[in-house]
């Protein structure tokens, strides 16, 4: 196999988060891409405009030297781990949703508590934290310690305070907090009153990622209980619209579908690349003369004291 084919058979999600956090950082930490527009960092995000990209490019900042390949290392593999084989997601969008509350959970932790500006880490941790749930008890290897698997993540925080920083384990035990959050809200953890999954997968997640009705996993097949769905606008299969109706032939009744998920995952991709667009000539060129001028609060205040100055005389 090619390598091409070796990454279109990967998990969707995970080989596409791996990919991205291994290019931006690689472009970050050789110097092709400046590091201080895209860390986490409060002040721009509250200033006017707030740069509000901060949010999602932090979380694909990998660590400094052997980091980079660590973290997307641990970001692929566990990722796809919880993407193909736990039981937690029988759907995609269900990953998502954990994705994206981890990721929130992570940011707020990091924003208020303990300053961390590359997160992708923290990331890495929630998603081992997650998988070692499904392996419990079973044996694994870390360079050549054997332990159970519960106590990976806890294990890694260890090297990573040995061999970095405290500060840098702190940032990442972040993710262990997001991980464990997590367990909380969805109710594997009965003993402390919450008996009930809390994070509900949305519908338009649902509708973006689709369903399936039957899931292949390493270990079989099974069978999710709901109804298959083709993702709705990200799915570029032709074969989701359904086979093609003649006049006069069997049910030929029934409506034809149209290819509407093409145009849509088009005008979502020219929005995507607009932004992209924009937000790079900012980086690279800054806001245009005149460009949110009524907005600075120095202008401002000195123009209302002149203002003033003038009305005394």
């Amino acid at each position: 196999m090619s390598p091409l084919e070796i990454f279109l058979s990967a998990p969707p999600i995970s080989r596409t988060l791996a990919a991205v956090t291994f290019s931006f950082s690689v472009l970050l930490y050789t110097g092709v891409l400046p590091f201080e527009p895209f860390d986490l960092s409060l002040p721009p995000l509250i200033q006017l405009p707030p740069e509000l990209w901060r949010l999602l490019t932090c979380l694909l900042i990998t660590g400094r030297g052997l980091g980079i390949l660590v973290d997307t290392y641990f970001l692929y593999v566990y990722g796809a781990k919880l993407e193909i084989a736990s039981p937690r997601f029988s759907q995609r969008a269900d990953f998502v949703t954990y994705i994206c509350f981890s990721c929130g959970i992570i940011l707020i932790l990091n924003l208020l508590i303990t300053s961390g500006h590359a997160l992708a880490s923290s990331l890495a941790m929630s998603f081992i934290t997650t998988s070692v749930r499904d392996s419990w008890g079973q044996p694994i290897t870390l360079i050549v310690l054997k332990m159970p698997a519960q106590y990976l993540p806890y294990a890694i925080l260890f090297l990573t305070l040995i061999i970095c920083s405290p500060q840098a384990a702190f940032i990442q035990a972040t993710g262990l907090v997001a991980a464990h959050l997590y367990d909380l809200l969805t109710g594997l953890y009965p003993s402390s009153g919450i008996k009930r999954n809390l994070i509900v997968t949305p519908g338009w997640v649902k509708k973006m990622f689709g369903t399936q009705s039957v899931v292949e996993r390493p270990y079989g097949t099974v069978s999710t209980g709901v109804a298959g769905q083709a993702a709705w606008g990200l799915d570029l299969s032709w074969q989701k619209f359904g086979p093609g109706r003649t006049l006069g032939g069997e049910n030929s009744s029934a409506e034809r579908q149209r290819p509407r998920g093409f145009v849509l995952a088009a005008m979502v991709m020219g929005t995507f690349l607009l932004v992209c667009g924009f937000s790079g000539f900012l980086f690279l060129y800054g806001a245009p003369d005149g460009w949110f001028s009524g907005v600075d609060v120095d202008r401002l205040s000195s123009g209302i004291s002149r203002s003033g100055d003038k009305t005394a005389e």
